[in-house]
């Protein structure tokens, strides 16, 4: 599938390795993450590594979910996804329960899909509800699934409470301990895991498109520190407005922050309260194409997220050439280097932060050996291809 500079890409990562090299192995990817035509930049992070599978002999069809109560979505490319809603309780007192709706929902479909085109293994994003699902379907139709686990609550307490948590974390149990394989984007994930369940897991972590996300010149006037991510309290962009307030004094510098979500009000609020608001832009939710731009002009990217399972958008900018700056002690810190290629700061770190921007914000040769160093990083183990490889493999280890 990947023919001229993308060809070019894995040949130099993987020689040899251009077209598959066995038998096409067909996989059925259920997830709740996936781009559509009203939010065509969610899941991307699912969606992209499956350009990349063909060329290990992976053939993926993907049928994304949503409960009915969110309205209906529609597919980018039916040819490759669709989405299906399914009945389920709103809000977490469902959650438990969701995956038994949605595998009673989809199981014709499955089965039609199964003996037309027979499915090797089933692949499900989250545990509840797509991993409840798979665990279901895979029981009836005698195909074997695996689960990824994308963020820090793999048994869904934080988010559900303590009564909808009970529950959530048995069912949740019952998936990882049934799964061939639990794939964890992090060690710190993994380690989240293996506190509730006894599951094989595989570290496998999310890779990014080093064309799509590439160095570009840094705009001269003012400079720009980014940031991308939902407006939510963990990501911890309050403390990110309070240490740009204290770095940009006498600084020809901007702060731009790419996202939407329940704290954008609040975070407005306190720019003005900082007397920062003509310098702070919150560009709202933007494109693939547009988050890339972003990351090629801007100077700095900073995200204090306290929370973290992986983070896609440090990769994003450290395949762009640009300092990241993340959190010590969350999943990001398996992959920067400190001082090397990014810069790690203690989660709520008001004093790290500011100095760090200050640093790089005073340091142009700084930011280039950082940038240069996070590139190399990512190029070296952290790209979509690498990625694929990896699933790939495990992918047959797993099927039947």
């Amino acid at each position: 599938m990947l023919r001229n500079s993308s060809a070019a890409v894995a040949e130099v990562m993987f020689p040899g390795v251009t077209e598959p090299a066995r038998a096409t192995m067909r996989v059925l990817t259920l997830t709740p993450f996936f781009p559509s035509v009203r939010n065509p930049a969610q899941g991307g992070f699912i969606a992209e590594p499956l350009s990349r599978m063909e060329q290990f002999g992976v053939v993926s069809r993907v049928i994304a979910t949503q409960p009915f109560y969110r309205g209906r979505e529609q597919s980018l490319d039916s040819r490759i996804a669709q989405w299906e809603s399914f009945p389920a309780l709103p809000g977490n007192l469902g959650l438990s329960t969701a995956g038994g709706l949605l595998a009673a929902s989809l199981r014709r479909k499955v089965r039609e899909m199964n003996r037309a085109d027979p499915v090797a293994l089933i692949h499900a994003h989250s545990a509840l509800p797509c991993g409840r699902a798979a665990q279901l379907l895979s029981e009836e139709l005698g195909i074997p699934f695996v689960v990824t686990v994308h963020g820090l609550d793999a048994f869904f307490t934080r988010q559900s409470g303590l009564v909808a948590g009970a529950w959530c974390r048995m069912v949740a149990k019952r998936v990882y301990e049934s799964a061939q394989s639990v794939i964890c984007i992090s060690k710190k994930v993994r380690d989240e895991v293996l506190l509730g369940a006894q599951a094989k897991t595989a570290v496998i972590y999310n890779g990014v498109d080093a064309e799509l996300f590439s160095p570009g010149s840094e705009s001269q006037r003012p400079t720009i520190i980014l940031s991308v991510g939902n407006l939510i309290p963990i990501k911890d962009h309050a403390l990110l407005l309070q240490a740009f307030a204290g770095a940009a004094r006498n600084r020809d510098c901007v702060l731009e922050i790419i996202g939407e979500g329940p704290e954008r009000n609040n975070l407005i609020g306190l720019a003005e309260k900082l007397g920062i608001a003509d310098r702070v832009h919150f560009l709202g939710r933007k494109s693939r194409q547009e988050v890339a731009d972003a990351m090629r002009r801007c100077a700095i990217f900073a995200l204090p997220s306290r929370y973290e399972g992986q983070g896609c958008v440090y990769l994003e900018a450290m395949a762009s050439g640009k300092p990241a700056i993340g959190c010590a002690g969350q999943g990001i810190e398996e992959i920067i280097e400190h001082q090397k290629s990014g810069i790690l700061i203690p989660p709520g770190g008001h004093a790290a932060l500011t100095k760090s921007l200050n640093a790089l914000l005073d340091d142009a040769a700084l930011r280039q050996k950082i940038g240069g160093s996070a590139r190399a990083t990512v190029l070296r183990s952290h790209t979509l291809t690498h990625q694929a490889q990896q699933l790939s493999e495990l992918y047959r280890r797993c099927a039947r």
